[in-house]
Formats: structure tokens, C-alpha cells, sequence
């Protein structure tokens, strides 16, 4: 890679969208809401460019109302799998040729979209399959995954730039940047539309070809995802998009000699598991996977005497109930001095109780539906065992019901017990447990 005299303008952040009552903003987004509601759709793989219809298919339903099937969507086999393996490997070569500069501008391209036309149709996407409300949506799925093209531009353009500072007379010093040896597996999230996005086409960008399995409870929006990639100018192959079993796919890509790269989002568990399948199979690979991921979390506020008491329980409700607690970051568990929590308990449930759970088409809804009814169910059984400890006291929220939608209340418990299981086991709910400290 040789230096360029092309200079990509400098990156900043996307602004946020004001969707008030009676804004146009507000009347756009609801009116696609309505638009995407009304219509059900067939969502097929798209390997090499082309649309595959296995006949194996399963539903995409709006969590807040579980009955409403929003597409069906087709899913991957060995076959399947394959072709998009062999299109990873037949468009490698033009794509890692292709001047950088030229994949940079697929990807600002994709940034200008998604900031135009797309906006929200994702939005929109995200907030009826992932049940997020149109500022969680509008924050992840729009802002973030603008700044995820954008800022990957300037930091690939940076990558390039760094060159040995010294050449001997009669030399040239160069570093030459190349993608790995191999394709790349992509294993999407649900929670995030941003790192949906961002795991495929963040090694893409370097002239990495990619498959991407998108989790089964957002393919509704990977699926939009992969048109804007398409409209954008991304070439057939450099992604191919299989949506399917987990435990399937993985198995048969993890294996293959040509796997040269994971860039994986979800649980520690799975994570944990790939890690093993890959050390176990380390000398049949061509190269050296690279593995990156992100799994889970347990965070938590630690309050001191002197903490600005009206802050601290703006962080702890925002923190654990917004997106119904369905993040890594999510605040999970709270360390207070007795002292603090006698000062701020009485306004702490005050205002958890003016938090409204419901549909995404409320706007006035600050928590909407659990994912799915896996999560809801196990979410519940934490709630359960709170309510039935001698540890614990569940002091606000503890109901959810899953007739329409698979709706949790925000629910607070106050323990003894330090390392009581609520305070330890990642929930990804909207529960937060607070230890009382002298």
C-alpha cells in the first residue's frame, strides 16, 4: 500500500434527530412504522449477490406484539454454506486489489444513505424487530452506524499512513497492509443495529471478504442493512449474508481451513466455545485465525458519600432500564452507602414508577418488550427467585406478562447479600439489585 496525496475529510459525529410532537421527523418515522407494520416479507440469503430461497424458513415477529409476523426469513444449510465460502474466496482477489480509496467511497456512500433514504426504514426496522424506542433506535441504528463508516474510513486512512520513519540511502522502507489470508466470520448481535453493521463491514473495509451471520432476532434489519450495502455499491461476495441456526453455521465455517478471521458480539459462553473449536482445529487451518470479540457483562455503580445524589439516580434508572436492560453496559448492580440510599430512596422509586412500558408506536414508552420469549422466561426466573429469597426485597417493579407482547417491569431488588445471584449472573434485563453498605 503506497502512500496517496488523496486526503478523506476528516470524520465527525452524526447528530442526533429531534422526533418532538408535531415534528416532521415524528411524522416520518411513524408513517414508515405503519408502512413496515402493514406488510409482510420474504427475507432470503444473499450470497454473491444473489437472493437464495432455501423453503427452510422461520418467522421474524415484533416482540411488544408477539403474534405479528413481520417477515419469514430463510435459513442457511451446508450447501449454503459453501457457496458463500467459495463466493468469499472468488472475490477476494479484485476486492484487496481495489484502490483503497475506492473502498472508501462504497463507504461513505453507505454513511450518506443511512444518514438519507435509509434512515428510517432502519429506525424503523429496528424498532419493530428489536422492540427499541425511536430514541434507542435512532441513537444505535442511525448515529452509530453513520460514525462506524465514517470514523473506519479515517482510521483506515490513518493505518495506512504509518509508515517506517527511516530509509537508508538507495532504500525504501515501506509497510505493506494486507487482509488476512482467508475470509472473515461476522456473528452478529441482537441488541446493537450499529454492531450488526459494524462486524461485517469493519474487516470488509480493509479488503477483507466476509460472512455474516446476523442473529435470528434481528435479520429483519440485517436484511435492509445488506440492501443499503448493496445500493451503495459493495461488490457481489465481499458479504454474504446467512441468516440460520448458530450452532449450525458456526460449526461447519469455524472449521473450514480457509477461516482466517471472527469478529463475534454475544455471549461469553459461545465466545468461550469458538475459542476451544478453534484451538482444537489450529493445525488445519491455512493461517492463523484472528479472533476478536466482545461478550458480556455485569456493570455497576459504586456510590460514594459525596455522590450529587439527583445524578445518581438519573444513572441508575438510565443505566438499567433503558432498552430494557439489554446491554452489556447495562447497570445490573448497585453499591450504596446507607447514608445515600436513606437520602434518595423515597425519589429513586418515584420515578421508576412514571416509567411506561408498552409498544414502540407510543412514544411516550421509555421500556418496550424483552427480545424474545427465551429471554423474557429467563429474565423471569431471576424475578421469581428474589421474590422467594430471605436475602432479598423487591421494593418496585417484579411483574411481566407475555400475552401480547413479552413485557418485564423495571424491577428493583434491595439485597443483604453481596454476592447474592442477582448481583453476580449477568440478567440482560431490566432488573437492577442494590447492596446496602454501612
Amino acid at each position: 500500500m503506497k502512500n496517496s496525496i488523496v486526503k478523506i475529510p476528516q470524520a465527525v459525529n452524526e447528530p442526533i434527530r429531534n422526533y418532538s410532537v408535531g415534528s416532521k421527523n415524528r411524522e416520518n418515522i411513524k408513517q414508515k412504522l405503519q408502512e413496515m407494520e402493514s406488510v409482510e416479507i420474504e427475507i432470503p440469503l444473499i450470497i454473491n449477490g444473489k437472493e437464495i430461497f432455501t423453503g427452510n424458513t422461520k418467522k421474524c415477529v415484533i416482540p411488544h406484539d408477539h403474534k405479528h409476523v413481520l417477515a419469514i426469513y430463510h435459513m442457511a444449510s451446508e450447501k449454503e454454506i459453501n457457496l458463500a465460502i467459495k463466493a468469499c474466496s472468488e472475490s477476494k482477489k479484485s476486492w484487496e486489489h481495489m484502490p483503497w480509496e475506492s473502498r472508501a467511497a462504497i463507504y461513505k456512500r453507505m454513511a450518506s444513505l443511512l444518514a438519507g433514504p435509509y434512515r428510517d426504514i432502519v429506525n424503523a426496522a429496528t424498532m419493530l424487530s428489536q422492540s427499541k424506542n425511536i430514541f434507542q433506535a435512532e441513537i444505535d441504528s442511525a448515529c452509530e452506524l453513520i460514525d462506524f463508516f465514517n470514523f473506519n474510513v479515517e482510521y483506515m486512512q490513518q493505518i495506512y499512513s504509518e509508515q517506517p520513519p527511516y530509509s537508508p540511502q538507495d532504500n525504501w522502507n515501506i509497510v505493506q497492509y494486507r487482509p488476512l489470508e482467508g475470509f472473515v466470520f461476522a456473528i452478529t448481535p441482537f441488541n446493537f443495529t450499529s454492531i450488526a453493521g459494524n462486524l461485517p463491514t469493519a474487516p470488509a473495509l480493509m479488503g477483507n471478504t466476509v460472512i455474516w451471520k446476523p442473529a435470528s432476532s434481528s435479520v429483519y434489519s440485517g436484511y435492509f442493512l445488506m440492501k443499503l450495502f448493496e445500493e451503495a455499491g459493495m461488490p457481489p461476495g465481499v458479504i454474504n449474508f446467512l441468516p440460520g441456526s448458530g450452532k449450525m453455521i458456526g460449526d461447519s465455517v469455524i472449521k473450514h481451513p480457509d477461516l482466517a478471521g471472527i469478529h463475534f458480539t454475544g455471549s461469553t459462553a459461545v465466545f468461550q466455545s469458538m475459542w476451544k473449536t478453534i484451538g482444537a482445529n489450529i493445525d488445519t487451518y491455512k493461517s492463523y485465525p484472528r479472533i476478536v470479540g466482545e461478550t458480556g457483562g455485569k456493570d455497576f455503580i459504586l456510590a460514594h458519600k459525596s455522590a450529587n445524589k439527583k445524578h445518581l439516580v438519573t444513572a441508575m434508572i438510565r443505566g438499567s432500564f433503558e432498552y430494557q436492560g439489554q446491554k452489556c453496559s447495562a447497570a445490573s448492580r448497585c453499591y450504596l452507602p446507607s447514608s445515600v440510599w436513606n437520602d434518595i430512596k423515597d425519589n429513586y422509586i418515584a420515578e421508576v414508577s412514571t416509567i411506561k412500558v408498552g409498544d414502540v408506536n407510543d412514544f411516550s414508552n421509555l421500556m418496550n418488550a424483552v427480545i424474545d420469549e427465551s429471554s423474557f422466561d429467563n429474565i423471569a426466573s431471576y424475578i421469581d427467585f428474589a421474590k422467594q429469597s430471605k436475602d432479598s426485597e423487591i421494593i418496585i417493579g417484579g411483574d411481566y406478562n407475555k400475552e401480547k407482547g413479552y413485557f418485564i417491569e423495571p424491577t428493583t431488588i434491595v439485597t443483604t447479600n453481596p454476592n447474592f445471584k442477582t448481583m453476580e449472573e449477568e440478567i440482560f434485563g431490566p432488573v437492577l439489585t442494590i447492596y446496602i453498605y454501612d
